[in-house]
């Protein structure tokens, strides 16, 4: 008996894809070119050229460890949860630097405000999911 649900599947290929493309923002961000951003407004550069290395390295970690969570989710295994929790922690390391950077604190608007909030939510789901499997499979154990 399968004790998955029907909506399993298709949420975590979106979890992958999501992910995925945060990997590759993260890599984009990283391979800026110095003349990329010497042609971004000023502002940008400063929050940029201001972010600490913990910051960049907890980017990575959150979309790192979401990308290869999801792909353990995909697996339907139950070691997911551990990258689950990395991926979490790499967004709030991000989250607290947004705060502690002045430059970044500036700009932040209603849209960017809520997208940093919907990757922390995303996280949050995707770390409950992870535990799900746990009780999915357990449960699957406990019918044979």
């Amino acid at each position: 008996m399968n004790t998955f649900p029907r909506w399993y599947t298709p949420v975590v290929v979106l979890a992958i894809v999501w992910n995925a493309l945060g990997c590759f923002a993260v890599f984009s961000d990283l391979s800026l070119t110095p003349e990329q951003v010497a042609a971004m407004p000023q502002a940008m550069q400063d929050a940029y050229q201001q972010r600490p290395t913990w910051s960049v390295i907890a980017s990575a970690v959150a979309v790192l460890g979401g990308l290869l969570g999801s792909l353990l989710l995909a697996q339907k295994n139950p070691r997911a949860p551990v990258l689950l929790w990395a991926s979490l922690v790499g967004v709030v390391l991000q989250d607290i630097s947004f705060a502690l950077n002045a430059s970044s604190r500036a700009l932040m608007d209603t849209p960017t405000l809520l997208m940093q909030g919907a990757v922390l939510v995303i996280a949050l789901l995707l770390l409950k999911l992870g535990y799900k499997v746990i009780d999915w499979r357990l449960a699957a154990f406990d019918q044979r």
